[in-house]
């Protein structure tokens, strides 16, 4: 029955029938490879918040809803993985049962084999993006109101625009460009002073305030007061603004940047860079946004060559094993780099696509050492 197998596959013409034969057996086990992924992410996702989860007291509804709307950022994350299974475990079983020897014994390179599967890894790189435009950053966004607002049970107070950071006080309307969650400094700050019936007493503008552990620190703000008679009086600010907020406060409206398509994120850096802002940060998560999709080809390059080594079964559970090393290593250095990207350490494009030039790197030497 092998040697039947094996005759009928050397006898495969090249091109259609044997692409798709080789690309059923990747999709197939790209589609339980990303259920089993994301299952699993799910469940580690799971035991990370449970304890927030249970000393919130959450109610069972809102948590059940949580983790249903992170679901499309779980997918998101796992595509190179379940593609780098993918690869190994198809090429591997396929490799195992001599039927990529009768390939190759039929005049076909190792190249051409993998041809399909890289064609396949370039549509999954092309479906990563648009997944991640279309549909991660409104789910993500309701997950984190549902566990910022029904979990953590913290209401914002108001929130009035959707690019700018608007929350109405006591007495106060605050505008804010932006928020850094991080260094807990607000950027771009205004404070409208309203009286009892809602008509303008004054206005506090500062270019950033950075909150000291018990008030928001400003300096070379603005004051201006609007006097009975008509006046209008100016002064310099070199103090606390009075805001009755805390961070908690503003980390309700603030954004993480999977909320973000590549679009909204693009445009929202040449906003704050016409108002003079850093974006530094933001441009190193729009570069990410770019450079995660082709992590995929890059995962099946990395798998080809050792699903392909020939061997016993441990030699394929060592080729699992490598692989997952260096798939994991892969998340650590780019983890690291965005990290320094962060910190203006790295120019954001170093920072984001450096991680995937050392895969890439990894890739073609033991592609070039297997053949």
């Amino acid at each position: 029955m092998k040697s039947e197998k094996i005759t009928r596959i050397a006898l495969l013409p090249v091109g259609g029938i044997l692409d798709r034969y080789l690309a059923r057996g990747f999709i197939r086990i790209f589609a339980i490879s990303l259920l089993c992924t994301t299952v699993l992410y799910l469940i580690v996702d799971f035991f990370d918040k449970i304890d927030n989860l249970l000393q919130a007291g959450a109610p069972l509804w809102s948590s059940v809803r949580y983790f249903l709307y992170k679901i499309p950022l779980l997918i998101s994350r796992v595509f190179a993985f379940a593609a780098l299974f993918s690869t190994l475990f198809s090429l591997g079983m396929l490799s195992r049962s001599q039927e990529i020897t009768a390939m190759r014994s039929s005049g076909l390179s190792l190249r051409r084999i993998s041809l399909p599967l890289f064609l396949l890894s370039f549509l999954i790189c092309a479906l990563t993006f648009f997944w991640n435009e279309a549909l991660v950053p409104i789910f993500t966004g309701k997950a984190q109101y549902i566990y910022k607002t029904e979990v953590k049970k913290k209401q914002p107070k108001n929130l009035v625009g959707s690019k700018d950071i608007w929350i109405r006080g006591d007495g106060t309307f605050i505008r804010v460009d932006r928020f850094d969650t991080n260094k807990l400094v607000l950027e771009g700050v205004s404070v409208y002073l309203l009286n009892r019936d809602f008509t303008l007493r004054g206005l506090i503008e500062a270019p950033w305030a950075r909150w000291n552990g018990t008030g928001w620190e400003a300096k070379r703000g603005t004051e201006w007061l609007f006097l009975p008679n008509g006046q209008m009086r100016q002064r310099k600010l070199d103090s606390f603004l009075p805001l009755a907020e805390t961070p908690e406060d503003f980390k309700l409206l603030a954004r993480e940047p999977e909320e973000f398509s590549f679009f909204d994120l693009r445009k929202q850096i040449a906003e704050l860079k016409a108002k003079g802002f850093d974006t530094t940060q933001d441009e190193v998560d729009l570069q990410v946004k770019l450079a995660l999709p082709l992590v995929s080809p890059l995962m099946v390059l990395l798998a080809i060559p050792f699903a392909l080594r020939p061997g016993p079964g441990g030699s394929m559970a060592l080729s699992f094993g490598l692989t997952m090393l260096i798939g994991f290593g892969y998340w650590l250095v780019l983890a690291f780099s965005v990290s320094l990207g962060h910190s203006g350490a790295l120019p954001s494009l170093v920072a984001a696509w450096l991680p995937n030039l050392i895969l890439a790197l990894v890739g073609l030497f033991f592609s070039t050492a297997e053949e």
